[in-house]
């Protein structure tokens, strides 16, 4: 089989005992496999739904939730990751945590930015990411709303929007975790 997501259709050879392309052997091996990558599949199915509905009982991941692009399982695991946000003085500094903000090489008072810097906890960074990534396919196949992420990705590659808005999510984030209430859009957002 070629690389990729072809395992729909590795399963289904493995399975058809009349396809000759597989040798005995290697299906029964194989089938082994197959076997535990459907329990495997079912296990991680059954923690969504747990996650999901613990998302759902729970206050805090509900006004997460709330933000565009943070899904059940981000919320979650923001909550949990992240007991006590009054210890970062900021939203800057709770991203910067993440490894969501640019580098900074600065001297004599010249400000210069370098790359994402990638420290922190690359489990949030990556949901997070994710989650941005998700609400810019989004905004592609939806131009009309034009706001702020949309605007940048005009000027922007995809992936340098992207965790800005990340960036952003996680700066919202920390601002519902250290204030409290829900995310509410405003007219310029």
């Amino acid at each position: 089989m070629p690389q990729g997501r072809k395992l729909a259709e590795l399963i289904a050879v493995v399975r058809d005992g009349d396809d000759t392309r597989l040798p005995e052997l290697a299906r029964e091996a194989l089938g082994d496999l197959v076997a535990q990558i459907e329990a495997l599949e079912g296990r991680i199915e059954r923690l969504d739904r747990r996650v999901v509905r613990h998302a759902r009982e729970d206050e805090t991941a509900r006004r997460l939730a709330s933000i565009p692009g943070v899904g059940a399982i981000s919320a979650t695991a923001l909550a949990a990751m992240v007991p006590n946000p009054q210890g970062f003085a900021s939203g800057r500094h709770f991203a910067a945590s993440l490894g969501l903000t640019p580098k900074p090489h600065s001297s004599g008072g010249k400000e210069r930015l370098g790359r994402i810097s990638r420290q922190g906890n690359s489990m949030l960074r990556r949901l997070l990411v994710l989650g941005a990534t998700s609400r810019l396919r989004n905004a592609r196949r939806h131009p009309e709303a034009s706001d702020w992420a949309t605007r940048l990705l005009a000027r922007r590659p995809f992936k340098v929007v992207a965790v800005a808005l990340a960036n952003k999510m996680a700066r919202i984030a920390w601002a519902l975790l250290a204030r409290g209430g829900t995310y509410t859009a405003t007219a310029t957002a």
